[in-house]
């Protein structure tokens, strides 16, 4: 897999000529997408997921689906396909969380314990990545959809099959957490 710092930009690879190639089924132009979208989408997935296995699952996942439903995409061009590209790298790491080991943030206790955090790190100031990666996979996943990716409350909600209440509840618990983690504060929400 390419590394995601020698990814190629989108604008400097896809035209609109290569995506509605894509959408009538030529390889080489569902080749050329995969190319330009692996970064961004290995990105989204990274940040949602724990491990680099399950962002290369959802990168394969999200690939497979782009093959399988691209020429029922609506709209023309790179614009229209990086959304549709981004939707379904959510929707398939939102899956992934929903059907594997991980637990939902409510199963977790509040000491940090189930994540493998001794007592002693709670007090060390942690940049945001650390900081991010300590949340549950649930809430982390609200708050990169929500404050990196723009995604609003309903659509959170219609991804997770859960309300629009649920996904405000997770973005303003992990705020909180964040802030107490990168504050140097010992408490959790």
């Amino acid at each position: 897999m390419t590394k995601l710092r020698d990814a190629v930009p989108v604008t400097a690879v896809l035209d609109d000529i290569a995506v509605e190639r894509a959408k009538s089924g030529d390889l080489e132009a569902l080749e050329r997408v995969y190319r330009s979208y692996e970064g961004l989408v290995y990105t989204m997935a990274r940040r949602i997921c724990r491990t680099e296995e399950d962002a290369e699952d959802v990168l394969q996942e999200t690939f497979l689906e782009v093959c399988r439903s691209i020429g029922g995409l609506r709209g023309t061009g790179t614009g229209s396909l990086t959304a549709w590209l981004k939707r379904i790298a959510a929707s398939k790491a939102l899956m992934r969380i929903r059907r594997e080991k991980y637990r939902d943030a409510d199963d977790l206790p509040e000491d940090g314990a189930a994540i493998g955090v001794a007592a002693a790190d709670v007090a060390l100031q942690l940049d945001l990545e650390t900081a991010l990666m300590r949340l549950p996979e649930t809430s982390r996943a609200v708050v990169w959809l929500h404050d990196v990716e723009g995604y609003t409350h309903e659509d959170i909600a219609e991804m997770t099959g859960k309300t629009v209440s649920f996904s405000k509840s997770q973005l303003a618990r992990a705020h909180v957490r964040l802030r107490g983690w990168l504050g140097g504060e010992q408490h959790d929400a």
